[in-house]
This record gives structure tokens, C-alpha cells and sequence, in this order.
């Protein structure tokens, strides 16, 4: 079990062949090396913030690859653990964007308020970044995505970078939002992430939509 309606959306996902296949492989992995996140944290991006709840998608390519940071959201590391170059870049923007001073890695509290933390590919062996991309996960992210871009009630995206702003073409439907810039990884960050003020822009949006904004 995910979470009640995404069990419920997914269910046909859940029975294709590239699916299981995929989890043949993941368990494999899991048993004979060291894979990140833990077991029990793939899908807790689903499992905090169930489909109805989405009211916006930060999208990231895979998870952390050394010991004790991924956890299951995308950017997210648990506390007591060195803060990776992207999240520092990402909370920078956050004080410059909103004044706000966050020293809080684990984004667990962003997830409960709707926002959907998820990595195009959900699991990764140690030390090795993009080692588990083309096993079948990416196909079960997009679907993800795509079963968002088929909701009535508006979504907004957050693509950061070359590899996010690649799904843009699962965003079809005009009454979604989508905010784009550079990625917050150090290589990036001066070429167009500072400075964009993504945090502002959702909150714009989903008081314009009506919604409540999300406390950062």
C-alpha cells in the first residue's frame, strides 16, 4: 500500500510487466548491495502526499547517493546529516526569495502540505549516481506525472533543470502551472536558479487559485 487514491490510480501500473520486472530487480539490489533510499522510504513520496493533496510537484532525477541522505523525497536529507550542495543552494533561495531562514533538511513538512517530492528514478546504489535510471522507474514517474496533468483541480510544477524541464511534455493541460529555471546543484545555480524566486511564484499561484500557500 501507497497511499489510498494513488493505490487506487496506479492499480493498473502496479500489474504491467515492466513493473514487475522492476521489482524483481529493486529487491535483488536491496539484497546483494547498498541501495538508497531505505527500503521501506521508496514510494514515501506518495505515501506523504497523497494524489487529491498535490498541490505542487518538485521533481528531482534520483535519489542521494551517499550514507544517510536519501530518504524518499526529492532534495530531502534526514537532520544530522551534511546538508548537500543543492539543498544548501535550494534554502539560500528560499532566505533570498522570502526572507525565510530554514536549517532544516528533511522536507518531511513540505510533503504533509501538498507538496509531492518525487525522483524520476527512486532508488540508487551507493556512490553510484543514475546507476538504477532505465530499470523501469522513469516509466512509473511519468505515469505519475501524467496521471497529475489529467487532474481538474490545477498542479503546479516545479522543473529545475535540464533533465525536470524534460517532462514538461507530460504537462499538457493549460490549467497547470509550471515554473522552470536552472538547477540548484552548484555547476547550475549562478546560470539562472538564483534569483528565480520559486517559492514566491507557488505561493503567488496558489493564492490565486485560492488555495493556501505553503508555509516554506
Amino acid at each position: 500500500m501507497i497511499n489510498k487514491k494513488w493505490d487506487v490510480i496506479l492499480s493498473d501500473e502496479f500489474k504491467k510487466d515492466y513493473f514487475r520486472k522492476l521489482g524483481i530487480f529493486v529487491k535483488n539490489e536491496y539484497k546483494n548491495k547498498i541501495i538508497f533510499p531505505p527500503y521501506r522510504n521508496i514510494f514515501d513520496a506518495l505515501r506523504f502526499t497523497d494524489y487529491d493533496e498535490v498541490k505542487v510537484v518538485i521533481l528531482g532525477q534520483d535519489p542521494y547517493h551517499g550514507i544517510g541522505e536519501a530518504h524518499g523525497l526529492s532534495f530531502s536529507v534526514k537532520e544530522n546529516v551534511k546538508m548537500p550542495p543543492s539543498l544548501q543552494n535550494i534554502l539560500k533561495e528560499l532566505y533570498n526569495d522570502l526572507g525565510i531562514k530554514r536549517n532544516k533538511s528533511d522536507l518531511t513538512d513540505w510533503a504533509k502540505e501538498g507538496v509531492l517530492l518525487l525522483n524520476s528514478i527512486m532508488t540508487v546504489e551507493k556512490d553510484k549516481p543514475l546507476s538504477h535510471k532505465d530499470k523501469g522507474w522513469e516509466i512509473f514517474t511519468d505515469t505519475v506525472i501524467s496521471k497529475l496533468n489529467e487532474r481538474e483541480d490545477p498542479v503546479i510544477f516545479v522543473l529545475w533543470g535540464n533533465f525536470a524541464r524534460s517532462k514538461k511534455e507530460l504537462i499538457t493541460n493549460s490549467r497547470h502551472k509550471i515554473i522552470e529555471s536552472a538547477h540548484p546543484s552548484p555547476l547550475s545555480a549562478n546560470r539562472g536558479f538564483f534569483g528565480s524566486k520559486p517559492f514566491s511564484k507557488v505561493n503567488s499561484y496558489l493564492k490565486q487559485m485560492g488555495k493556501e500557500e505553503i508555509k516554506w
